[in-house]
């Protein structure tokens, strides 16, 4: 085909070609962004937790106990927690995945270090921990009972903890000792090493699960009165088990609150409500700025082929095929849409350096912009399709008869 009779169509029709070229490079800048922040929200809601959230209950108490003795009380609860039946293990936790609060510290490599080298959430790990929470140890070995303290005698108040093992996640462990085995590695989280004797698959921070994704475990028994009491159970028990449950804490201490009770996949779900309502939003502004885009180029391309019967009729009568014609306009719908995503292209990465300035979102990937830009060429020759075969259908002797 022949470009240069095109383009000199176009130039006397420049304000509509400058229009749809308009169009195309909006729509493109925009339609990038927002596939790639509808990929970012979906990422986000389907970050892995590590822990088997389809059969964990979680039971916040506002105080464990009202009593002196509240380590007394967490062993007698954890006892009776234990006994309800469908519950396989339960557990005290500090904190949980998708809550709103998160114990966390620096981790260096050495005492001295200027700059710390990650932050991450520090879980208290009893005994059973694993057990009740799902976590997959993938190397090395669980806290041995020796090695578990009660957590307020390895945190005494003016005193340094001195935690000599841990276990890290995957991802930490990749983190610090990138390429090397993390077993048997010292790292610092206070001035006293610790040594790293086992790796989980994932434990989730409980905020910020995304942009910080790390976890270290301590070998340390959550005694300080306030927490959260995990209990494992098959997926279709969990609301029998946690009306029980909280009906036999609250039996055994009437001066107890529960502030927050569930299964963890719909706490889950709540954490996430924002980020899927904001996909949601963002696919339902893509498709409905790809019709009036699509919508665009048809009432664009069928005007053209009603201000160019006459061109098309000379050029049927000088032997011109349907399929000549059908690929005139098609030729000229793909220069305009090149042109409007090369600019939409230029404008796509302005508007992605604006949020990430703004809004803390991570670089544009560059697949990003072929994806678009295949979307774009596709939506053009398909909504320029109708006008074209409805040109290209109509015989010389009737298009004549039209000047």
């Amino acid at each position: 085909m022949e470009v240069r009779p095109i383009l000199s169509t176009l130039r006397r029709h420049k304000t509509a070609a400058a229009l749809m070229v308009l169009e195309i490079a909006v729509t493109c800048a925009i339609l990038c962004n927002a596939v790639f922040l509808i990929g970012d929200r979906i990422q986000r809601v389907n970050f892995p937790s590590g822990v088997a959230e389809h059969e964990l209950v979680e039971i916040r108490l506002g105080s464990v106990s009202a009593r002196a003795d509240t380590k007394a009380r967490i062993a007698e609860d954890l006892e009776l927690l234990r006994r309800i039946p469908g519950v396989s293990s339960a557990t005290l936790v500090s904190q949980v995945p998708f809550g709103n609060q998160s114990r966390s510290g620096s981790v260096n490599l050495r005492p001295d270090q200027p700059k710390q080298t990650l932050n991450a959430a520090l879980w208290s790990a009893s005994e059973g921990f694993l057990a009740t929470t799902g976590v997959r140890l993938i190397a090395g070995r669980d806290f041995a009972p020796e090695e578990i303290h009660d957590y307020d005698d390895l945190f005494r108040t003016g005193d340094t903890p001195n935690v000599p093992v841990l276990i890290v996640t995957r991802r930490t462990a990749e983190k610090l000792f990138p390429g090397q085995d993390p077993l048997g590695k010292t790292i610092y989280i206070w001035t006293t090493p610790s040594r790293i004797v086992g790796v989980v698959e994932e434990l989730a921070r409980p905020n910020n699960l995304v942009r910080q994704p790390y976890s270290i475990l301590l070998p340390a028994r959550h005694n300080i009165g306030v927490g959260y009491y995990l209990l494992r159970t098959d997926s279709a028990e969990r609301d029998r088990v946690r009306i029980a449950a909280v009906d036999a804490l609250l039996k055994a201490d009437r001066g107890r609150v529960v502030i927050r009770e569930g299964n963890l996949d719909d706490v889950r779900k709540d954490y996430f409500r924002q980020d899927a309502a904001m996909a949601w939003l963002l696919v339902a502004v893509c498709v409905a700025l790809l019709v009036v885009t699509a919508l665009g180029i048809v009432g664009l391309a069928s005007f053209w082929v009603q201000q160019r019967m006459p061109t098309i009729g000379i050029r049927r009568a000088l032997g011109a095929t349907q399929m000549q014609i059908l690929r005139y306009f098609q030729t000229e719908n793909f220069l305009l849409t090149s042109t409007g995503i090369v600019i939409g292209m230029i404008g796509a990465y302005a508007i992605n350096r604006l949020l990430m300035a703004h809004y803390e979102l991570p670089a544009l990937p560059l697949v990003y912009l072929p994806v678009g830009a295949l979307a774009l060429w596709g939506l053009g020759q398909l909504a320029v399709l109708g006008p074209a075969l409805r040109a290209a259908a109509l015989p010389p002797v009737a298009v004549m008869r039209l000047r």
